[in-house]
């Protein structure tokens, strides 16, 4: 291995000369993102070596573990983003370069790390080396040329799909696209001095971007991919946008392409949704931090880890673990429930595996993750017991004192339960510091939302950890408190509560879940309620009767759906029927008179209600509560409250969470429309302090 001495060029790139080769190094941790002294130290390394008569060729490269995962993204939102030159210079001026310039890709080269080394005239990479293009996932498209550049090199329709997808292709993929010219299958290094070595002996230099300057137009190419999007999906706009700029670059030459690219680009950039994405992409990463947590709190390893309850939510976090490679041991009271749980496991693998996203290997290996066990004995040297259980309480603090006598010293013992005390669940056990909520989301094996419930003596270290194991499954975690239902289940009460409200008004169930639908959620409230269990909800609302005001207004359109046994889906019937087999909600006739009856003996006179008025009502349920919330400290943060609701309840992403919402409403506006629901209402709509500081 070739180890050449470096002098800096910036704080974060570096220049050294092996033989008659340039190298310049990107030393920008974590991702070598193209902040500022990146992209200067980059311009004037090519400067240097151009100047330099003794070089020959540059190899650019990045250290760490990767070679550029794109924009630096602390620096979003400050001077330095746009302080000169821009990335687009940069690879100017490496395309103006009269030696060739040779891209080493190891690890990422995502966003603007893939097109920098688009701009250079050779691309080599490991075989393991990630490209990809995944700007349209934050509602942007590449503005760095990528949409100009990558067609003339791999194709207008490899390169649409590749970009408007946010596919990400290794190395033998990207060679047979064309996109690298070579995969190194040793020392990346070696071996790219080695290529330019080889490049410099032939004595010409191409660069298929720029000598390619016109493509073949592809109108019918074009117009196939186009009429393939959906229009409904959280970055139609961005992936519309980037399609006309693929398009474009088989019309024009390439200088003409790259100012329509920075058109368009410019356009997303200050739409609201690409800010709504890029707000949730941050708040995303935000939730992962643990405020007040002291800096000596380490994370503990998890490597064996029980759940006990082999029903839907056990069996999908049983595979949520075996999926991540974790030692699983799946415990249940019998052998037949058992048998239920693994027969549920087997069918969701190969129904995947008929989707072509998993091979037999792969699901044996899976299931080799899994043991099962009748006794919690088995659990007794589990680092992580997750209880999946009936959610009742008497039954959970069973279990607790179960495992309270079984599990060995330090084990985190964690509750899935969705809305229940977890300090009363800790309570039964003589260690509480280690008892935890982890609310998973169904079906658990797929959904990305954790909530992470903090009891008042859940140490720091048991935070730590399973803010820790969440990432490693590949959750989003949300680090919430303890209240009735958390933060995604308390605000779905209210939330609910105006559905049924606007029922007894005048709506129709199908036109309120239109009309939200419409406005981005992925379900309907009432739909969802049916996909979810009546009986459920129904449970919780008795269990919590003694504590309603008997002053506020309360809606038995639910209760009375339930007392005529329709449970939803799981019944065939809830506030919509179903036939047999199928989920799609029909209307009933049956629920229309339940709530008529339930409007006339409440004395209310139905009128025609807007769909407007549903997703202001609804939305409003939402953003009040989540800022009650943070006023009671359930929640650390707002953007926290926005991803639960991206993550786990179909909130539009590209709306950007309740509380982004209410903010681009403006919350002078929000405050006097929940003031005037307020005075026709009553109490339900009281306003938190917090809710008004926002205002001003």
């Amino acid at each position: 291995m070739i180890q050449p001495v470096f002098q800096p060029c910036s704080d974060t790139v570096s220049y050294a000369q092996v033989e008659h080769i340039a190298m310049l190094r990107i030393d920008n941790p974590p991702v070598n993102g193209l902040g500022d002294t990146v992209r200067a130290g980059l311009y004037q390394g090519v400067e240097r070596a151009q100047s330099d008569s003794s070089i020959k060729a540059i190899v650019i490269f990045g250290s760490g573990k990767m070679f550029s995962g794109g924009a630096d993204i602390r620096q979003f939102n400050t001077p330095k983003a746009n302080a000169k030159p821009m990335l687009r210079q940069v690879i100017r001026k490496i395309t103006e370069m009269t030696k060739p310039v040779i891209a080493a890709i190891h690890g990422t080269a995502l966003g603007g790390g893939l097109e920098l080394a688009l701009g250079c005239h050779y691309r080599v990479a490991t075989d393991e080396a990630k490209l990809g293009l995944p700007e349209v996932n934050l509602g942007l498209l590449p503005g760095g040329g990528g949409t100009q550049r990558l067609p003339r090199l791999i194709g207008v329709e490899a390169a649409a799909k590749m970009i408007l997808n946010a596919s990400v292709v290794k190395g033998q993929r990207a060679l047979d696209l064309g996109l690298i010219d070579a995969v190194i299958k040793g020392d990346l290094i070696d071996g790219a001095i080695d290529f330019a070595k080889g490049i410099v002996a032939k004595g010409e230099i191409t660069h298929p971007v720029i000598d390619q300057r016109h493509l073949v137009r592809s109108e019918s190419t074009i117009a196939a991919i186009r009429g393939s999007l959906n229009k409904k999906a959280r970055n139609a706009r961005a992936q519309s946008a980037a399609l006309d700029c693929v398009a474009y670059a088989g019309q024009g030459d390439i200088e003409a392409g790259l100012d329509y690219e920075r058109s368009r680009f410019e356009e997303l950039v200050s739409g609201p949704e690409s800010k709504s994405l890029r707000h949730i992409f941050f708040a995303e990463k935000q939730a992962l931090k643990v405020d007040n947590l002291p800096p000596e709190v380490q994370a503990s390893d998890i490597r064996s880890v029980g759940i006990i309850g082999a029903g839907t939510m056990g069996s999908g976090i049983a595979m949520a673990f075996a999926n991540a490679g974790f030692t699983v041991t799946l415990c249940e009271l019998n052998q037949a429930a058992l048998d239920r749980g693994m027969a549920a496991i087997h069918k969701n693998y190969d129904i995947t595996a008929a989707k072509g996203k998993l091979t037999q290997q792969d699901i044996q290996k899976r299931l080799d993750c899994i043991k099962t066990s009748t006794d919690m004995e088995a659990l007794s040297g589990a680092d992580l017991v997750i209880e999946a259980v009936f959610e009742d309480m008497a039954v959970k603090k069973s279990v607790f004192t179960e495992l309270d006598r079984v599990c060995k010293q330090g084990a985190i013992l964690a509750s899935n339960t969705s809305r229940l005390d977890v300090n009363e669940i800790a309570a039964v056990t003589r260690r509480p510091q280690d008892v935890i909520g982890l609310h998973f989301f169904s079906p658990a094996n797929v959904m990305k939302l954790l909530e992470v419930v903090r009891g008042d003596k859940t140490s720091n270290e048991v935070i730590a950890t399973c803010m820790s194991m969440a990432q490693k499954i590949g959750k989003t975690p949300v680090l919430v408190g303890v209240c009735e239902g958390f933060v995604g289940n308390r605000m779905l009460t209210p939330y609910w509560r105006e559905a049924w409200f606007l029922l007894e008004e005048g709506a129709s169930p199908q036109q309120i879940d239109s009309a939200l639908t419409r406005f981005g959620m992925a379900m309907g409230p009432l739909a969802m309620a049916d996909l979810a269990g009546l009986d459920i909800n129904w449970a919780t609302r008795k269990r919590l009767a003694p504590t309603r005001r008997a002053d506020l207004r309360y809606s038995k359109v639910a209760d009375r759906i339930c007392e005529a046994g329709r449970f939803g889906q799981k019944t065939g019937a809830g506030f919509y029927k179903y036939e047999q087999g199928s989920r799609t909600p029909q209307p009933d006739p049956a629920v229309d008179d339940i709530i008529r009856a339930c409007a006339n003996e409440a004395g209310i006179a139905r009128r025609s209600i807007s769909d407007d008025e549903i997703v202001e009502r609804c939305m409003l349920a939402l953003i009040n509560e989540a800022c009650w919330i943070l006023q009671e400290g359930i929640a650390q943060r707002a953007s926290d409250i926005d991803v639960v609701y991206v993550n786990g309840y179909g909130f539009p992403a590209w709306r950007g969470g309740p509380l982004f919402y209410a903010e681009t409403i403006g919350w002078g506006v929000v405050l006097d429309k929940i003031k005037q629901l307020e005075r026709a209402q009553g109490g339900h709509w009281t306003v938190s302090r917090d809710l008004t500081s926002r205002v001003n």
